[in-house]
């Protein structure tokens, strides 16, 4: 019996060296196929994505920087105006501020800034105190300066591009 078991062993030995040597079975073939294909999905996403990054991502950039214009303000100066009478003689004095977006309507409003104030001060003047002493009135007031500032300087011209008044003082005496 000693001599039948040494035999045993041998015969193990090569059956196990031969599955080492065998050539992969078809299953890990397929598990390579996909693992290098899912690898080149992968570098094709990613370049097409940094392709479209370097290439499409900066004008979509760049127009999101044009289409916010910084605001520019026009400091007028203060006026004193007498208001329409209710209780006796009253007086409005104010400052403020126009709001638009184009340095070209910047020199074309102080250009015509006399014309620009004299618009301003008939709104003003046109006034009650009672009109514009309320949070709805000084909206109101608002809202007929705008109008009033963007109406064309000479006839056939295009109206001015104000966009927003801001009172920095108001006072009624």
């Amino acid at each position: 019996m000693a001599t039948s078991a040494p035999k045993a062993n041998l015969k193990a030995a090569p059956k196990a060296a031969a599955k080492e040597d065998a050539p992969a079975s078809p299953k890990s073939k397929k598990k390579l196929f996909l693992i290098i294909g899912a690898a080149v999905l992968v570098a094709g996403g990613a370049a097409g994505g940094g392709w479209y990054y370097t290439h499409q991502g900066d004008s979509h950039r760049a127009g999101k920087v044009e289409a916010a214009k910084v605001p520019i303000y026009i400091t007028l100066e203060p006026f004193t105006v007498n208001l329409q009478p209710e209780n006796g003689d009253q007086y409005l004095q104010i400052a403020m501020t126009l709001l638009v977006h184009e340095q070209s309507q910047v020199e074309l409003i102080k250009l015509q800034m006399p014309q620009v104030r004299n618009r301003l001060l008939m709104v003003l003047s046109s006034k009650k105190a009672s009109e514009i002493s309320s949070v709805e009135g000084k909206n109101k007031l608002s809202a007929d300066i705008v109008t009033q500032a963007n109406l064309p300087f000479a006839p056939q011209t295009p109206p001015q591009h104000v966009s927003g008044v801001y009172f920095t003082s108001f006072i009624i005496q």
